[in-house]
């Protein structure tokens, strides 16, 4: 259990760092944190940690599963506006899209902080 605390931690630094300097965010610790460990398992498999953006089988997954399952959204196009500005921000050229920065994003857009209390 010991080596699973510490492996993330330091997920949860790599995050918040791409946070800082990719997308020009301090993120707040405990919503991140929170918001690591709702991904649960996949944030330990190098395929699942990441969100393919040209997938857009994979994007309409972040929508349903996480914006309106997790944070109970209603289905809009607001919500793959949001997705899709996240994803640009985040960089077209970056290859590894973060699930976790890219939920904790979300969450802050849409004000859904609470979803995690």
């Amino acid at each position: 259990m010991a080596d699973d605390m510490s492996k993330r931690d330091e997920l949860i630094a790599k995050y918040a760092s791409d946070l800082k300097d990719k997308l020009g965010v301090t993120p707040d610790m405990d919503l991140l944190t929170k918001v690591v460990i709702g991904c649960g398992p996949s944030i330990y498999n190098a395929d699942s940690e990441t969100v393919a953006a040209s997938d857009s089988s994979e994007v309409e997954r972040v929508k349903e599963n996480y914006l309106q399952k997790k944070l109970g959204l209603p289905d809009g196009p607001q919500l793959m506006a949001a997705i899709q500005d996240v994803l640009t921000k985040y960089g077209s050229s970056n290859r590894h899209k973060y699930r976790a920065v890219i939920y904790y994003q979300l969450c802050v857009h849409f004000k859904k902080q609470a979803a995690y209390a």
